[in-house]
């Protein structure tokens, strides 16, 4: 599915910027956005959080693995 993908990938950018976070005291999203209180950079911090949130769902559904899904 589509949308799952989707949150997939912000839900791993959000991972790796909390990781640049921890390591390096670097906020990816709040460099490129014009700093944490920016609106864009609340937009994609909350679309990140929804992502995540998202993401759980993924761990309860059943998957058919003799399904092969169309590239």
């Amino acid at each position: 599915m589509v949308l799952d993908r989707i949150c997939l990938v912000l839900a791993i950018l959000g991972g790796l910027n909390l990781g640049s976070m921890g390591i390096f005291r670097f906020d990816f999203i709040a460099y490129m956005f014009g700093g944490q209180t920016a609106t864009v950079s609340r937009v994609i911090y909350t679309l990140i959080g929804l992502s995540a949130i998202w993401c759980i769902s993924l761990l309860f559904r059943e998957r058919d693995e003799n399904v092969v899904e169309k590239a």
